[in-house]
């Protein structure tokens, strides 16, 4: 995150602390298993493109969204973020895949992986996370993966203007600062 400016780090910092109810995404899972994926979305996966979510991304990025109607199938729930009137304009979209256990959680997380391309490790997000070689960032919390998608982003995006690549981390962290459950 070098070069990332010191407003949007305070920015991140209040709009994760603005999350009602949550927990930060470190704290440690309780001792029952994950709840599988069900024929509705969790409520975790519903706040990924919630008002509230779209307030914090606001907050966090000096930019307002238009949300797209998020979408649920085959426990795949997902939104895009839309910023017409930016300058410069540009998109991202958030998805949470919803697993059923273990395995099949780390498969998933690690298909991605291979698909897309594993640049590094992020540390301090979920319970593994990593940034793609587009800089878009997956994380795996509990039974559940987190994708940001970056790559509607120009290169330096928000205010004040930060790398898409930091973009996609800070939208992450602050979807995980609002995560609670399972």
């Amino acid at each position: 995150m070098r070069g990332r400016p010191l407003a949007l780090l305070l920015a991140v910092g209040l709009a994760a602390t603005a999350c009602s109810g949550g927990t930060p995404a470190a704290a440690p899972t309780t001792t029952r298993p994950p709840k599988p994926a069900g024929a509705l979305p969790s409520p975790i996966s519903v706040q990924v493109c919630s008002h509230e979510a779209q307030r914090e991304m606001a907050a966090a990025l000096g930019e307002t969204a238009r949300v797209t109607t998020p979408t649920w199938l085959d426990h795949h729930y997902a939104c895009t973020y839309g910023y017409p009137t930016a300058a410069p304009s540009g998109s991202f979209e958030v998805s949470v895949q919803e697993l059923s256990s273990w395995p099949e959680t780390y498969a998933y997380y690690d298909g991605l992986a291979a698909r897309l391309g594993k640049a590094r490790d992020l540390e301090a997000l979920g319970q593994a996370a990593f940034q793609t070689t587009d800089g878009s960032v997956v994380v795996r919390k509990d039974w559940k993966v987190l994708l940001v998608d970056n790559t509607g982003l120009p290169p330096q995006f928000g205010v004040p203007a930060t790398s898409a690549t930091a973009v996609a981390v800070t939208v992450a962290d602050v979807i995980l600062g609002c995560w609670a459950g399972d």
